[in-house]
């Protein structure tokens, strides 16, 4: 297929790599055009500006916010204003429920196809093509991208035909990854201190209770206190936990856990530690504590 990608971060990249190595034609833009250079010697055309990926079978976008999504697809000279009448644009950013809906009805008015895809998996997923995608639109429309999301997943979970489904779901699965971390934290901060060595804990609870690989890859980071460089970074977390609240003020849904833990997070960015990764919640649990790296 004839592939546009915007958006060239640490995800962006890993995907749009795993497109080419699928056989994909690629044509690339990024902010930052060295991030788009990188992928021209795997076979990517790099393009100046963001209308110029707009022209074949798809366009994907994976960019960091809504404001981002927002000025990158209805700005001047965005997508939405360049999208070819056969071209669909797969937003796989993770963004509000209201800015998916504003999306929607945006394409639907121009009759131009849209999809909501993001996405569950750290930047070693991504690269390996093993992430799960998260698609909700229009039946067909899925199904002509099927490719695209096979070539990036391991596994794609098809929704509704209201693209902000998709939304939701990725928000509430961010949600839940922050409780664990942050219980994670509180659990090494107690065990630590007792004197408990935190890679015997975690090879006790992963072997017994808790052997998923959220709790391997997040308690494997806490009891190294490896949180530099960030696979993802805290503000993000902190903008999700934001949206997720969001979310469920406009669906009169009482989340004080989620509460709680975005004044956590807003508290470790507050003390300039923003670029760490989000499993250094658990420092501010050890902090707390009165224990110190």
């Amino acid at each position: 297929m004839n592939v546009g990608f915007i958006g060239l971060g640490n995800m962006g990249s890993a995907m749009a790599r795993c497109l080419l190595n699928a056989g994909h034609r690629l044509t690339v833009y990024n902010r930052t055009r060295a991030r788009a250079d990188q992928l021209a010697a795997d076979g990517a055309v790099v393009v100046e500006r963001p209308a110029d990926v707009c022209h074949g079978d798809a366009v994907i976008t994976m960019l960091a916010d809504d404001h981002a999504v927002e000025h990158v697809t209805l700005g001047e000279g965005g997508v939405l204003a360049a999208l070819g009448e056969n071209t669909v644009h797969i937003s796989m950013s993770t963004i509000s429920m209201a800015l998916s809906e504003r999306l929607a009805l945006e394409h639907a008015r121009v009759h131009r196809d849209y999809v909501a895809a993001p996405v569950f998996g750290r930047p070693d997923a991504a690269a390996a093509g093993k992430l799960f995608v998260i698609a909700a639109g229009a039946g067909k429309v899925v199904a002509r991208c099927q490719a695209l999301f096979d070539a990036m997943g391991q596994k794609t979970y098809a929704l509704d035909e209201k693209p902000a489904q998709a939304n939701l779901v990725k928000l509430s699965g961010n949600f839940l990854i922050t409780s664990i971390i942050d219980s994670l934290g509180e659990t090494f901060a107690l065990t630590r201190k007792s004197g408990i060595d935190p890679h015997r804990l975690l090879e006790i609870l992963t072997g017994t209770l808790f052997s998923a690989p959220i709790f391997t890859t997040y308690g494997g980071l806490i009891a190294d206190e490896r949180y530099e460089p960030a696979g993802f970074k805290m503000t993000l977390g902190l903008k999700d936990i934001r949206l997720t609240l969001a979310a469920a003020h406009s669906l009169l849904v009482p989340m004080p856990l989620a509460s709680q833990i975005h004044d956590r997070m807003l508290t470790v960015v507050a003390r300039g530690e923003g670029d760490t990764d989000w499993s250094a919640l658990a420092r501010l649990s050890a902090s707390d504590a009165g224990l110190h790296s």
